[in-house]
């Protein structure tokens, strides 16, 4: 059956809005009605060769939407369920998730190089990160789908799929912020931010969100920020003003750019921790001297997929939500088309914030 999806070529092609032939889901496989899908900074960076992909590809791997047909042997959803796609599912098998750390899974994105559709010239295509969400409908492993939790609607599911499973993750399992502790987020993205709402949610008594922006500010009171600062050299000065010349306890850098994981340092107090969401290319380097890590005694980690286990941390993120702690609606700044993602993907490259969201 054919449908539209956004297919990526080449690698620094543009995408190319067109009907694929997607095949009837075959054993542990099932089929969704895609009803959104949010146009993450990762997709822009599998585009544009700094993260790597098999191409011609169908990208997007936030998204939400209905089931349509299961194969043989799937039992936990059926046709005409809600489902939210998870892009990294864990294999519960490899050494990382028999330490319980599953957004580390070693085979989490061996579907990536499957074959799951064809152009309808015959071209071969790939799944992106595993589950195509820039497509009317798409075929998916059965361990890629999550029920969506009960009081979401189905559009605004998702945003849970990505943005705001990295952003509450990085505050919530990576940095652990605590009760009045003070934070900085450094870029106000969709990631940022969820990872804003997140920090309120934890109780920050301080939430300083850092932009290059003076646009996104108030995107980022709104989310949860209490003071904006304009991102420039001065930026740590700045921060550290604000926190009585101590710095922040915790910075969140959500931007993946070596002068801004640099500052996210520099901007916490003595003893502080930084995480590292932003994804960036080789070409990013930051480097410090081997004093000042010793004498600042700073905590600097990565953080991939909010250190977050999806099936767990779902039904927390779907009671904030139910309890109007955690606005998803707030992230969203563009709803559009399928024909709209590659000019979200130019708004990106010019730093405005938020979220696009393709609505189907």
């Amino acid at each position: 059956m054919a449908v539209r999806a956004a297919v990526l070529p080449a690698v620094g092609s543009p995408l190319e809005i067109t009907g694929i032939d997607l095949p009837d889901p075959g054993p542990g496989q099932v089929r969704v009605r895609l009803a959104a899908a949010g146009v993450c900074h990762s997709d822009l960076s599998l585009s544009d060769g700094t993260m790597r992909v098999p191409v011609p590809a169908v990208l997007g791997h936030e998204g939400a939407g209905t089931v349509v047909a299961v194969g043989k042997d799937v039992t936990h959803v059926a046709p005409g369920d809600g489902v939210v796609l998870n892009w990294a599912p864990s294999c519960g098998a490899c050494h990382a998730c028999s330490l319980g750390e599953v957004w580390l899974c070693a085979n989490a994105l061996n579907g990536a190089a499957d074959v799951y559709a064809r152009t309808t010239e015959g071209t071969d295509l790939h799944p992106g990160l595993n589950v195509a969400a820039f497509a009317e409908e798409t075929v998916v492993s059965a361990a890629c789908v999550l029920p969506v939790p009960q009081g979401v609607p189905l559009t605004d599911a998702a945003l849970l799929g990505c943005a705001v499973l990295t952003g509450y993750g990085a505050v919530h399992h990576s940095a652990r912020v605590r009760p009045d502790e003070t934070v900085a987020v450094f870029g106000v993205g969709g990631v940022g931010l969820a990872a804003l709402q997140a920090a309120r949610i934890a109780g920050a008594s301080k939430i300083v969100a850092v932009d290059v922006s003076a646009e996104k500010e108030e995107l980022a009171r709104a989310a949860g920020a209490t003071d904006y600062v304009i991102a420039s050299e001065n930026t740590a000065r700045e921060i550290r003003a604000l926190t009585g010349k101590q710095g922040v306890d915790v910075a969140v850098e959500c931007a993946g750019r070596a002068v801004s994981i640099r500052t996210a340092w520099d901007s916490t107090r003595r003893g502080g921790r930084t995480t590292v969401v932003g994804i960036g290319g080789k070409d990013q380097q930051v480097t410090f001297n081997a004093l000042e890590i010793f004498h600042w005694g700073r905590t600097l980690s990565g953080c991939v997929y909010g250190n977050s286990n999806p099936a767990e941390d779902l039904p927390v993120l779907a009671e904030h939500v139910r309890a109007g702690r955690l606005d998803l609606s707030a992230l969203v700044t563009e709803r559009i088309s399928l024909e709209g993602i590659p000019a979200a993907f130019e708004n990106m490259l010019a730093g405005k914030g938020g979220r696009a969201l393709v609505v189907f």
